[in-house]
């Protein structure tokens, strides 16, 4: 298991970029968060095996709101222990 953190840069508050996120991990094997950032960026965490945290991260560019994204940038982490399902914080 691998882990992600992502913050993404652009138009990505207030057009439902959370809640498309979220929507997009219900058809991947993974874990994790999405949350708003006070800086207007927004920041993920997912974790699962490598190959489906891959694909998750890019039916996100694929998806609606690719066009939104502006700016990605990707930190590999250690998996945090504690996660289950996916969420909205």
């Amino acid at each position: 298991m691998t882990a992600r953190q992502v913050f993404y840069e652009g138009r990505v508050q207030g057009v439902g970029f959370r809640y498309t996120v979220r929507q997009i991990a219900t058809g991947f094997d993974i874990a994790g968060w999405v949350r708003n950032l006070p800086d207007g960026r927004v920041e993920l965490l997912a974790a699962g095996e490598p190959d489906e945290l891959i694909a998750f991260i890019q039916a996100i560019r694929d998806s609606a709101l690719g066009s939104f994204i502006r700016g990605e940038t990707p930190h590999e982490i250690p998996p945090p222990s504690s996660l289950r399902g996916f969420e909205i914080l």
